[in-house]
């Protein structure tokens, strides 16, 4: 089995590739390092998704450190960005899950359409029962002609209960009836896949809201978490969706997906920097174990050294 830190060099080879071939090219030879230099190292860093704000903060600490005579190469400034990212990801810790006291843990999944929301619940579910945890799975996603087919087949897979209703149906009875089964089975983990909603459709995401409302009348302390599932691959637009989601649901946490396919890794900072959720996986392929906790020194680790 391959390491955390294997899983996030593979996930962000993409970005760091890009990342230091620019950087060698812009910091090459002895020239010295001038205005436009800098410009150019700001371009760099923005192209990989950390945003404008951090981007801009990195590139002040480089050249407060050059001119103290600190610094003197490209390495030396991913040394610099690793630090600093760090310390960014590191603010105000990593909060734990928010167990039940008593009977299972209810996890709500929300994102829009192709974010890899029904696939990451499948993924949840195999990482809970490799943690020696009993799982349910709630197939709410009765909008999409293929959801709820596509989570049964994900849990005879995985030998994992599914409760489901039929296309159209109502997402919120299912949810009702899936935190009510996982309570009478005595399992540690309820997990509600929903229906992809455009975070720009208010009316859809209301429907979110009644599947949240429906949940807290079986269960008066549930959803005890609401996980937003982010393509990655989307760059800016994903911190964009997180805000949007934000503004309507509790968010407790993130997963992204589809790091593996993208050279736009430093989203997962920008977004930790803005909003503050905290990200609980990262999704770095197609296997169902490739969807791993995040580890924020092995994150940085991977994208710097």
């Amino acid at each position: 089995m391959a390491s955390i830190f294997e899983f996030f060099k593979r996930g962000l080879q993409k970005t760091k590739t890009s990342l230091m071939r620019r950087i060698s090219g812009i910091f090459g030879g002895e020239k010295a390092w001038d205005q436009d230099t800098y410009d150019e190292l700001e371009a760099a860093l923005v192209s990989t998704d950390l945003g404008v704000v951090i981007s801009g903060k990195l590139v002040a600490e480089v050249k407060d450190r050059y001119e103290r005579g600190q610094i003197k190469t490209g390495e030396d400034i991913m040394a610099v960005a690793k630090e600093s990212i760090l310390k960014l990801l590191s603010e105000n810790g990593q909060p734990e899950i928010n167990h039940a006291a008593n009977g299972p843990t209810v996890i709500m999944m929300v994102g829009v359409n192709g974010s890899g929301k029904t696939t990451s619940v499948a993924k949840l579910a195999h990482y809970f029962m490799k943690q020696g945890k009993s799982v349910l799975l709630g197939a709410g996603d009765t909008f999409r002609a293929a959801g709820v087919e596509q989570l049964k087949i994900w849990g005879e897979r995985l030998g994992v209960p599914v409760v489901g209703g039929k296309q159209g149906g109502d997402a919120a009875a299912v949810a009702f009836d899936a935190v009510r089964s996982g309570t009478q089975k005595g399992v540690d983990y309820v997990i509600i896949d929903t229906a992809g909603r455009q975070h720009t459709r208010r009316d859809l995401m209301d429907e979110l809201a009644k599947v949240k409302r429906i949940i807290g009348k079986e269960c008066p302390e549930a959803p005890h978490e609401i996980w937003l599932t982010v393509d990655s691959s989307i760059g800016t637009n994903a911190l964009i969706q997180a805000r949007e989601f934000g503004k309507l649901f509790p968010i407790t946490g993130l997963i992204l997906t589809k790091l593996d396919g993208t050279g736009k890794g430093g989203v997962v900072v920008a977004i930790k920097q803005e909003l503050g959720y905290p990200v609980r996986f990262i999704g770095l392929g197609e296997q169902v174990d490739d969807l791993q906790p995040f580890d924020q020194e092995a994150f940085v680790k991977a994208l710097f050294e």
